[in-house]
């Protein structure tokens, strides 16, 4: 008797964060930090760097960085083989959006500190229910979308 289940184990799982870890192009994690911060006031919250590398030897490389940005984290870190030689990749599908009721100054400051707007900001249709969506892409391949909380979209339908 297993309780019906597979593996015996009938305890639900529960996760109580998701945090997107971004693999930057070896050595730019710590510029990626720095331009995370002054575009979209990300917070470091902790750093690690790769325990292989010395830093008076070669140029250290971060393991991983934990940035706040607003109640959210996310990790960054240099990708790296594991002779931990830098590793170059292309950009993946992979979008991260940002909530803001600012959403042209939130694009315009991530412009300022180095990032790439995609197109205008304009109402949405699909991504973030409809609201005002700016796409950015960051100096390290990843796209950001920046919108108006979806909150505000389902006030409009009501």
């Amino acid at each position: 008797q297993n309780g019906g289940t597979e593996n015996g184990s009938s305890k639900a799982v529960t996760f109580s964060a998701v945090k997107p870890r971004l693999l930057v192009e070896a050595p730019k994690a710590s510029d990626a930090v720095q331009f995370y911060k002054a575009a979209f006031g990300a917070e470091e919250v902790s750093r690690t760097m790769h325990p292989k590398r010395k830093a008076e030897q070669e140029l250290p490389l971060i393991l991983s960085a934990e940035l706040k940005l607003g109640p959210s984290f996310i990790l960054v870190s240099d990708l790296v083989n594991d002779s931990s030689a830098p590793v170059k990749t292309p950009a993946t599908g992979f979008v991260i959006c940002l909530e803001t009721e600012d959403v042209e100054a939130a694009v315009a400051k991530a412009v300022n500190a180095g990032g790439v707007s995609e197109g205008e900001v304009a109402e949405g249709e699909v991504a973030c229910c409809g609201g005002r969506v700016g796409k950015v892409k960051d100096p390290y391949g990843v796209v950001w979308m920046i919108c108006s909380p979806i909150k505000k979209c389902a006030d409009v339908e009501a």
